[in-house]
């Protein structure tokens, strides 16, 4: 029912109804698509602000993806119909919306396109998506075949939604010249200001094919007629009635009819997506569909083929074979890409979150530590020059900052050191701390180096303090919501204190090797201040607080009914230094004893089921979703990695390998989600509502990934970056006996073996045979395979 596919290239699922919301996603440089297994569609472009081709049959939002989407009748989606002219038969592929059951179902997901195999009454529906590597627009082809013993009379209508475009101006019309349907709106405005650059935006949505039809419909209403979408009327007729919309809701509906023999089959192709004008479709036909290159291809199947180069160019620096293949295969072939996608496009933002920017980046630094360099000189260059850091980065000239980036937030400096170190120990590029840089609010002739910058960041954090030396909140840290507890300027963050005593340490070890030992040591007296502070008002007798509100009230502790432990401040003291080993074993039994669930560890519990004012809209969000109590990646993600970090190596297995959905069928079902990509949350409420916990949230933007591939290489594996070379100490979990790790690093190629031997008292890592001290690869050289022997005690 579930697999993946023998290549390992695809993840397949045969039934559409099991896991009705599983879902793949493609994207590139400028738009991004969610497809699921039924035919329906989430997609956005950029222009330079997100926007949709394919819309609701109201208005939406175009800016962000909803968790758990509910998708229903009239959701965007790509379909075709099928009838059998002599018995009048329906179907539909991939299952929606006609929803007549498959003799055989296949939705198959890869990394460069989306595959359907639908099979019903002997006629096989084989669908598949894919894009080009920068043009925002779907690439369709669909195959129709015979596999029946008799000849069949088919009518195959492609059905792609447009929906409701503009209360303005909407409609829509064939092009026979085109051989496309063409649907034209004007985005709503209301200052004469914005006419200028709306009158540049591509508000057409247009449904190109290399086939001439025989008959199409472009009005919705009059598709649908008495009978829905589910039975639409106009299928009813010997042929659509070629109408048009005028002030209408469009769609776009073609007509094929084809008479097959036994075995025979028909092919077509269509190209989706928005266009400024007439003209600029009449140029993508050209395209896409006329010119020729030298290997007699033309632009649509060059362009699938671009695509698949794209895409693969974001391969992962480690491949792995362990004794378990599920997590072979996500860690190899799908984690990487999605690593790659945050990092490639930015989550189709031109104003990111700075801290998802900057650990967006961190994990780029493992794909392409090109980009992450300059990602970080961007980042700094937008630093104010009392060393604070902006709520989001610009990244496009006609940018500004929106959202939940016009709400202060004080956790932004925090992760300059905790992300660069992941770049400085895959690229020992320490000269990047010489690059010299201005500030947002000073001239350009005044510039100072990335490490002034940083060291300025580290100041901000250590003076933007109460006089408890506890760390302000503003309105909201790393959890955005969590907006009123210090909006009146006395609220603190317990969390962003632990992590400020963190970075300080990180920016000790960096200032260190990069030759600034005085300094190292003022950050590391810093941090052990902050520690000092943290226990003195935290620590709440077996785990710490997650904050102190404007009114001077500690939340987060054991006599709070709901909210009484938060995930966030037990992991990043682990990582600070505060938790000495007793407090370490009261934090980890808490954790495991409130947040652990079979899906994960939860943000916070008891998930809060009603408004608490002195904390924020957090509390308003439904009890188990999102930053409210759900198994929230991102922060479990933190504690995983602080696992690592102090040597809890099964802890730290047993919640990551809960990230993935299986490996039983139950599991998978429940979450609902094949296992491509990490979703941003699992929900949580386990104990207060374990019906719906678990469900994938299928949200794949997550800064969760970056930080699972950096527990993979600097905690499970063991083979982290150091200015001397790479260092290998593994903390495989106690039932593994072996583990092979092809490790790309730096020019060189590792071929790691780690094997559990009799009479090994301690990690033994060997080179070409020559025993390693420190288990340090020293003097790396480009273009070179090493292959290392890692030799590991037997466990008790």
């Amino acid at each position: 029912m579930i697999r993946a596919s023998e290549n390992q290239e695809f993840y397949e699922l045969d039934s559409p109804t099991l896991l009705p919301k599983a879902s793949g996603f493609l994207w590139n440089e400028k738009m991004m698509i969610h497809m699921n297994c039924r035919g329906y569609a989430v997609a956005q472009y950029m222009q330079p602000e997100p926007a949709k081709y394919s819309h609701a049959p109201n208005l939406e939002a175009k800016t962000f993806m909803q968790p758990e989407q509910p998708y229903y009748a009239h959701h965007p989606g790509r379909f075709v119909y099928v009838k059998d002219e002599e018995s009048g038969e329906i179907f539909s592929a991939p299952y929606e919306p006609v929803r007549v059951p498959a003799d055989r179902y296949t939705f198959a997901v890869g990394k460069s396109s989306i595959v359907w195999q639908v099979e019903c009454g002997g006629v096989l529906i084989e669908m598949s998506l894919s894009l080009p590597k920068e043009d925002p627009m779907e690439l369709w082809r669909v195959k129709v075949t015979n596999l029946s013993q008799k000849q069949r009379i088919l009518s195959i209508y492609p059905y792609f939604t447009v929906g409701y475009m503009s209360w303005m101006n909407q409609s829509g019309e064939y092009h026979e010249e085109l051989q496309a349907i063409v649907c034209s709106s004007i985005t709503p405005y209301q200052k004469y200001q914005d006419y200028a650059k709306i009158k540049e935006f591509s508000d057409k949505t247009f449904l190109l094919a290399d086939r001439k039809p025989v008959a199409w419909e472009v009005n919705q209403e009059v598709f649908e007629g008495e009978g829905g979408i589910t039975g639409p009327s106009a299928l009813r007729e010997a042929e659509l009635s070629k109408g048009d919309a005028r002030y209408e809701t469009p769609a776009g509906a073609l007509q094929y009819r084809i008479h097959l023999s036994p075995g025979e089959e028909e092919a077509y192709r269509f190209i989706f997506g928005p266009a400024k004008n007439e003209e600029q479709v009449a140029q993508i036909r050209s395209e896409y569909f006329i010119k020729d290159n030298a290997n007699g291809e033309d632009g649509f199947a060059m362009a699938e083929r671009e695509y698949d180069q794209y895409i693969r160019e974001g391969k992962g620096c480690i491949e792995i074979k362990t004794p378990d293949p599920d997590l072979d295969n996500f860690v190899n072939q799908w984690l990487p890409r999605q690593v790659y996608y945050h990092g490639q496009t930015n989550r189709l933002t031109t104003d990111p979150q700075t801290r998802n920017f900057l650990q967006d980046h961190m994990g780029m630094s493992y794909i392409k530590p090109r980009l992450a360099r300059e990602a970080f000189l961007i980042a700094l260059s937008q630093q104010k020059s009392n060393g604070s850091m902006p709520d989001g980065i610009i990244l496009h000239q006609d940018a500004e900052l929106k959202y939940i980036n016009q709400v202060p937030h004080t956790d932004h400096c925090v992760w300059l050191p905790i992300c660069l170190s992941t770049y400085l120990d895959e690229s020992n590029d320490y000269a990047i701390l010489d690059e010299k840089l201005p500030y947002a609010d000073g001239t350009e002739s005044k510039t100072e180096t990335v490490l002034e910058h940083i060291h300025k960041a580290m100041r901000w954090l250590a003076s933007d303090r109460d006089e408890r030396g506890l760390n302000y909140i503003n309105q909201g840290d790393w959890c955005d919501p969590m907006n009123m507890v210090g909006y009146k300027g006395k609220g603190v963050s317990g969390w962003l204190t632990i992590a400020t005593a963190y970075a300080f340490k990180v920016w000790a070890d960096i200032c260190e090797r990069g030759g600034q030992a005085e300094v190292a040591k003022e950050y590391r007296a810093a941090a052990e201040a902050t520690n000092e502070v943290i226990n003195r008002y935290l620590w709440d007798g077996e785990w710490y607080a997650r904050g102190i509100t404007d009114d001077n009230v500690v939340f987060g502790i054991s006599s709070d009914r709901e909210g009484r432990i938060f995930i966030n401040p037990q992991g990043w003291s682990l990582l600070s230094g505060a938790a000495d080993p007793e407090k370490k074993e009261k934090l980890m039994r808490a954790v495991t004893e409130q947040l652990e669930t079979p899906y994960g560890v939860e943000k916070l519990a008891p998930s809060y089921t009603s408004m608490r004012e002195d904390v924020g809209r957090v509390t308003q969000k439904h009890p188990g979703s999102a930053e409210n109590g759900a198994v929230y990646n991102h922060a479990a993600a933190f504690y995983i990695y602080a696992l690592y970090a102090v040597g809890e190596k099964d802890n730290a297995y047993r919640l990551l390998r809960k990230m993935l959905p299986g490996p039983t069928m139950e599991d998978i079902v429940q979450r609902g989600q094949l296992p491509v990509f990490i979703p941003n949350y699992y929900r949580g409420a386990y104990r207060q509502f374990p019906r719906t916990a678990g469900r994938s949230s299928h949200l794949f933007n997550t800064g969760t990934v970056p930080w699972v591939y950096r527990c993979l290489i600097d905690g499970l594996f063991g083979v982290q970056g150091t200015p001397e070379g790479i260092r290998i100490h593994p903390q495989l979990p106690s039932e593994w006996s072996e583990a092979t790790v092809t490790r790309d690093f730096r020019g060189a190629k590792l071929v790691i073996e780690m094997k559990r031997e009799p009479g090994v008292q301690s990690t033994e890592v060997y080179a070409d045979g020559i025993y390693l001290e420190e288990g340090i690869l020293r003097n790396i050289t480009p273009d070179t395979e090493y292959s290392i022997l890692v030799r590991l005690p037997e466990t008790v």
